[in-house]
Formats: structure tokens, C-alpha cells, sequence
């Protein structure tokens, strides 16, 4: 599927083009709600899993080892800004852009133990990817940590700030700020910044407890936070009304509101449990890429 072709203009940015025909109003909200923190919005839904197991233990058995819940996750996601490229947006400067490039961040532990390092994946995908491309590109660079000692750039990053005494630590984090209202952070800082993204995930049902509403982080452009806790077991009535034994997955997802309006942001949340629900529909790439308004 090709990618159209588009031209840097002024006002651009590295990671994203300027979004000249947002409506005034829209336009005015990153000034009245200056920080992230501000904007942050709340979601809580969880996913009724039966069939969806089901389908993870076929593909599994086809070779695609350990495809889980946190692969269904991104997939969806994905999906959902190939119909719903708003989502992909973020707000730096008080501007809102388009993200260029579908990023998603991850914190990964090296080894389940109280002592073992934390340290953050970012993995890109287009819109065109199917679950199994997703599947994919995540696990490489999964194992790439896991598999190696050595620390990469977005540690490298952090270990170099942490060198220096506090008072010059806050002069560099100010002059970074400064640099990124203004979009002009080298490419280099934004590739290695676990605070730059389109979204950051977290698999907290791989310890075995809820989903937590986590706030966006002030600094960077990152517009969305998904978390997704361990499943639960409940009984309900079905039809006929007879109780059943159902398994589900909660979930809790914050979002910068300034990206776009609560009916986009809405309607995005139910494509994204459409394609939870239906996870067959992520095997093949989509029909179409909607690009997002100039």
C-alpha cells in the first residue's frame, strides 16, 4: 500500500506536519489547557475474551509463540488510526500536528524481579500492518532487550543526564523544553525520548493485577496512554437465563483531549473494541488509510 507523498512545509515539525484547517475554537484549547495534565481524559471499558482466546490459542498453534492480549492490543490500535488518524495527533508549542509515524512506547523489564532494570521499547508501525506485522516488529525488539545486556539509546540517554548535578540536569530538561515548543530537537533526541510517541502501552495483566489510570506525561507530545490489567472471571445470565462463567479484560486509556473532540474520540474507542472483538479482521491489511485533514 503506497504512503502519499508529502512535502515539508514551514511550521512543520520532525514528527509531525501542522494542521493548518483545525477549527478556531480547537485551535484555542492548547492555550487555555497549556499542559498535557490539564487535558488529560479518562476511559474505562474491558472486553468480554472467550472467543478472543480462542483465537490466540489458534495462532499460537500456528507458530506465532506467545501472541497475546498486548499484540490484540496494538493491532487494534493500529487499525484504528488507519479509520481514525485523529488519534495519531499531538499538540507541542500549542500547535496540534499529524504524526507522521505511528510510535508506540513500552517499558520493558529485562527480568521479572525486584532488581532487574526497567527500560523503554519504542516500536513504529504503518497503518497498513496486520496483527501478524505487529506481532513482529514488537517481538524484535522485545527480545533485542532481553537478549542484550548493553543499554540502549533511550538509556544511554538518561545514564548521560544523570552524570551531572541537579542544577545543570534542570537547565538541560529546560533547554530541551524550550527546543521542543519550538520543534527544534534533533531527530536523534526525539528517536531515543520515551516522552515523544503516538501512544504508550502497558501489560499489566502479565503480573497479574488490574489495569491503573495512569496520567500523560507533561513533557514530550505522547497524546495517549493505554493500560490493560489481568483477566477476571464473573458469572452472568445469558438469554435464556442461565448463569455463565465469562472471562473479561479491563481496561483504562487517557487521552489528550486537545488532539480531538469527544464524539472522534468515542467513536475511535468503539473501532477499537470492534477489532478486539474481531480479531480475524486484523489478519489482512485494511481496506483503505484515511489521512488526516491539512
Amino acid at each position: 500500500m503506497s504512503e502519499p507523498i508529502y512535502k515539508r512545509r514551514i511550521g512543520d515539525r520532525k514528527d509531525g506536519r501542522l494542521i493548518r484547517n483545525y477549527p478556531p475554537y480547537n485551535k484555542l484549547t492548547p492555550f487555555v489547557m497549556k499542559a498535557r495534565n490539564d487535558a488529560s481524559n479518562y476511559f474505562s471499558d474491558s472486553i468480554e475474551v472467550t472467543e478472543i482466546d480462542r483465537w490466540l490459542r489458534e495462532k499460537r498453534s500456528e507458530g506465532y509463540k506467545g501472541m497475546g492480549m498486548l499484540h490484540l492490543f496494538l493491532a487494534a490500535y493500529v487499525r484504528t488510526v488507519a479509520y481514525r488518524p485523529a488519534l495519531n495527533r499531538f499538540v507541542s508549542g500549542q500547535k496540534v500536528y499529524a504524526r507522521h509515524e505511528i510510535e508506540v512506547l513500552m517499558t520493558v523489564k529485562r527480568a521479572l524481579t525486584d532488581d532487574s532494570e526497567e527500560t523503554t521499547i519504542k516500536a513504529k508501525f504503518l497503518p497498513s500492518d496486520t496483527v501478524f506485522d505487529v506481532y513482529r516488529k514488537i517481538n524484535e525488539q522485545i527480545d533485542e532487550i532481553k537478549a542484550n545486556d548493553e543499554a540502549n539509546d533511550t538509556d544511554k540517554l538518561a545514564t548521560a543526564f544523570a552524570r551531572f548535578p541537579r542544577i545543570i540536569i534542570n537547565a538541560i530538561i529546560g533547554t530541551i523544553k524550550l527546543l521542543d515548543y519550538f520543534g527544534w530537537l534533533p531527530q536523534s533526541i526525539l528517536d531515543a525520548s520515551p516522552f515523544h510517541g503516538s501512544m504508550i502501552i502497558t501489560d499489566l495483566g502479565s503480573i497479574g493485577i488490574p489495569p491503573i489510570h495512569h496520567h500523560l506525561y507533561n513533557m514530550g507530545n505522547l497524546p495517549l496512554f493505554l493500560a490493560f490489567g489481568a483477566k477476571r472471571h464473573t458469572v452472568e445470565l445469558d438469554a435464556s437465563g442461565r448463569p455463565v462463567e465469562r472471562k473479561y479484560i479491563d481496561f483504562n486509556v487517557t487521552t489528550d483531549e486537545r488532539i480531538c473532540d469527544g464524539f472522534y474520540h468515542a467513536s475511535s474507542f468503539k473501532y477499537l473494541k470492534y477489532y478486539l472483538r474481531n480479531p480475524r479482521l486484523l489478519e489482512a491489511p485494511p481496506e483503505k488509510v484515511i489521512q488526516d485533514i491539512f
